[in-house]
Formats: structure tokens, sequence, C-alpha cells
């Protein structure tokens, strides 16, 4: 991966972050804790699922403890308190990714998985997980906004590359 797509990678993951918690804003806010058939139970759960891995693999990047203890916050956050601790680690992606060149993404990070054992990635391969991982988990909630009968926005890569990125020069 070169510097440039990894940079991309974490501004698309910011993007993609503001259209789904807008979406969510605008839904009743019963609608985002209500139970639902999903691996996390409901929208809040979810999306504070995937802010404590970004929150993990951020403490991972930085060489420094994350202190959870599971792959998850121990509650699930209030949509207008977990907006904005997301907006600050999507920034803090963006500002790392700008801060990268070719040597230091190619370097390998020992961690050990909440779950037990260790791991080793590349600082590219960390990054490409966690844009990953949020796309996922960002699918399930915008099937839960089926079951609320809205329509959740796009957030595909190539919908940002034609609309935000080839604007970003």
């Amino acid at each position: 991966m070169s510097t440039k797509q990894l940079r991309m990678l974490a501004r698309y993951k910011a993007w993609a972050n503001q259209l789904i918690f807008d979406a969510v804003s605008g839904l009743p806010a019963i609608e985002t804790s209500r139970p639902r058939q999903t691996v996390f139970g409901n929208m809040l759960r979810t999306l504070s699922h995937s802010y404590a891995i970004d929150r993990i693999f951020q403490a991972h990047l930085q060489g420094g403890e994350h202190g959870f203890t599971s792959r998850n916050t121990p509650e699930p956050l209030p949509l207008d308190q977990l907006w904005p601790l997301q907006q600050a680690v999507d920034q803090w992606y963006v500002a790392w990714s700008d801060a990268q060149d070719a040597q230091s993404i190619d370097e390998s990070v020992p961690f050990s998985f909440i779950g037990g054992g260790q791991g080793v990635m590349t600082r590219a391969e960390m990054l490409l997980h966690v844009v990953n991982h949020t796309t996922y988990h960002r699918g399930f909630v915008a099937d839960m906004f089926y079951q609320v009968q809205a329509k959740p926005p796009t957030t595909d890569l190539p919908v940002f590359l034609r609309d935000v990125a080839q604007n970003q020069g």
C-alpha cells in the first residue's frame, strides 16, 4: 500500500462515519437503542464497538496500552457522547496517516489480542483493518435502518472517490 492510499483510506473512514452518524442522529432516539436481531443488539452498541476497536488499534500504533478489557465499551455510549469521541479518533487516523512515510507503514507492530494471544501487523495493515472493520459494522447499522423503515446513507468507497477524493486534488 502506498502512503497516498493510506491517507485516502483514513479520509474515507472519517467521511463514511460522518454520514452514518448524521443519519443515525436523524432517527428517533428510541430507534438507536431499540433491541434488534444483530450481533451487538442495536445501533449504538454497534457504533460503540467500532469506536472501541479504533481506539484499540490507535494504541497499538502508538505503542501504548488501550485500557480495554473487551472489544466494546462497557456500556453503549449515548450518541451525543460517542460522536465527538469517534470524530476525534477519526481525525487522529487522518493526522497519523499524513505523518507516515513508505518505511513507517511497512514497520511491523506486535500486539496482544484482547481475547488472548499475540499478533503482528504492519502499520498499513492496521489502518486497513480499522477501515475494513468500520465498514463492515456500518453495514450492520445500515441494515438496522431498514428495520426502522428508513434509508441509510450510501457510504461506499466509489462514492467517496467520486464525490470527495477527486475534489481534494
